[in-house]
């Protein structure tokens, strides 16, 4: 793993650049490294992986690239850090203060504006004088505080232990799966058609190791997806949203 080291406050949020909560939550790391990187905090990611390309140094890059992420992360390949946390799923988020004290954590989804206030609270010594900014806005529905959320489907994988392909398994499966959207886990280079409960909708086209959002409902909804795979392309798993209450078939 890189050496990271941090003067001041440090934010360290362990996640995998290829699994569907942590990618949700990566926009408001990224914000907050903008936001606070000049009043003295240090954001430092750690790609814990859930997958075998997620260890590969350049297949990391290249997927935290194109995810836009560029806080410094490191690599926990074999998530001994992981271990370490006592992480409880992905993603895990610590705020470490002056001299190594604990003063906030949160595992998974959510609690994003008491993050930041609680980003606030700690650099506010640094410069009491700085006017507190607004937390930053919910990017989704889900994400505001209160907001009622219904739990999706579980994870689905398709094949145990590997990735599926059309070589080894077949040119695609169905899924049927109540959620507020569907993404997959993937890697390599094609094209997924889609199919969504029986009609034709836009494509996926994937263009190496990461996560890729499939479907987005308005609310928590039951529906049939058929995933078809063109090109060179695995599928590790296939993922579900959160979402707001809502009629099924919505």
């Amino acid at each position: 793993m890189a050496r990271l080291t941090a003067d001041g406050p440090a934010l360290v949020h362990l996640f995998d650049f290829a699994q569907l909560n942590s990618v949700r939550t990566l926009a408001y790391v990224e914000e907050w490294h903008r936001r606070y990187r000049e009043a003295g905090l240090a954001v430092i990611g750690v790609q814990a992986p859930r997958f075998p390309f997620g260890a590969e140094p350049e297949t990391v890059a290249a997927g935290l690239e194109r995810l836009g992420v560029s806080f410094p992360t490191a690599i926990d390949a074999d998530r001994e850090l992981w271990i370490a946390y006592g992480c409880e799923g992905w993603p895990s988020l610590f705020l470490w203060g002056r001299g190594g004290v604990l003063r906030w954590f949160h595992f998974g989804e959510g609690e994003y504006a008491a993050t930041e206030e609680a980003i606030q609270d700690e650099l506010r010594p640094i410069d009491a004088l700085a006017p507190r900014q607004q937390p930053i806005e919910p990017l989704r529905p889900t994400d505001a505080p209160g907001a009622i959320v219904v739990g999706p489907s579980p994870e689905l994988f398709p094949v145990e232990g590997r990735a599926w392909t059309a070589a080894e398994d077949g040119e695609g499966f169905t899924v049927e799966y109540e959620a507020g959207g569907a993404a997959v886990t993937a890697e390599g280079k094609g094209e997924l058609a889609l199919t969504l409960d029986g009609e034709p909708i836009d494509a996926a086209p994937i263009s190496g190791a990461g996560l890729y959002e499939l479907t987005e409902h308005p609310r928590h909804s039951r529906h049939r997806l058929a995933i078809d795979l063109a090109g060179e392309v695995g599928i590790w798993s296939v993922s579900f949203a959160p979402g707001l209450p809502g009629n099924e078939g919505e």
